[in-house]
């Protein structure tokens, strides 16, 4: 398997690690590949979190990598409105890292429904009422639409905890507004940042993630290889069935004990 594949994709949250630990043995898979001069990148959904802390905390763990083979929503996302929106106000419903860094990408933040231009959901574990209720009238007011991610759940130490994906379904159903983008796994968005930083031919690269409407379908969709573990999410049979991965393994550490 190794030996087919010149670069991997690895999902972080579910695949690499969970929660607040490393995978059993992730650490040595990552670095066996990478003396085997395999290219890696590592993309999230996730945007509780800095490209600089999710760094720290895998290099700290024993993973050699660098921060440059690190990709998340919220990257994409500053690009894109640092790019189209510069100087624009915005709402999002988040946490406060990833309000400061879409500040950081030129943006201004308000609360105030009529001053709102684009609304931005993503992972928010203090969503409440009066959050939905800002959001709402924003869109009924005209703002965009936009997601940094599109899951229905994050994995957690000892389960899930609700995601974006239910946020965007109840303001979808509240405004009779559809979301315009995501700038998340699985969309274009995400895999041309990857492309950029990979460059080989898809048929190369080998996706591995732990979600199947997003890791397997975003390779699915663009002609790469998928691996699912099961180390992250739970896949229930949801109106998923269609989206099939290459291999099923049991974590990533399959792929080097498999490398005889």
């Amino acid at each position: 398997m190794i030996d087919k594949y010149d670069a991997f994709i690895f999902d972080l949250d579910g695949t690499i690690y969970r929660g607040s630990s490393i995978i059993k043995n992730a650490d040595k898979t990552i670095n066996r590949l990478k003396d085997l001069g395999k290219k890696i990148v590592f993309i999230s959904n996730k945007t509780t979190g800095s490209i600089q802390e999710y760094f720290d905390f895998l290099s700290n763990a024993g993973l050699n990598i660098s921060k440059e083979e690190i990709i998340n929503s919220t990257l994409i996302l500053k690009k894109y409105l640092s790019k189209n929106f510069s100087g624009k106000t915005f709402y999002a419903i988040g946490e406060p890292v990833f309000i400061n860094e879409i500040i950081g990408s030129g943006l201004k933040y308000s609360e105030n429904p009529g001053e709102i231009d684009i609304l931005l959901v993503t992972l928010d574990r203090t969503l409440d009422y009066r959050k939905l209720e800002i959001a709402s009238r924003a869109l009924e007011k005209g703002a965009h639409f936009f997601a940094a991610n599109i899951d229905d759940t994050c994995p957690v130490d000892d389960g899930e905890v609700l995601d974006a994906g239910a946020t965007i379904s109840a303001l979808e159903k509240r405004t009779h507004r559809k979301l315009e983008n995501n700038f998340g796994k699985p969309s274009l968005f995400m895999i041309n940042e990857i492309s950029k930083r990979l460059a080989i031919e898809n048929s190369r690269v080998l996706l591995i993630g732990d979600r199947l409407e997003t890791d397997i379908a975003m390779g699915n969709n663009y002609g790469i290889d998928t691996a699912l573990v099961a180390t992250g999410v739970k896949n229930f049979p949801n109106g998923n069935q269609h989206i099939k991965p290459t291999y099923f393994l049991d974590s990533v550490y399959d792929l080097i004990l498999k490398e005889s």
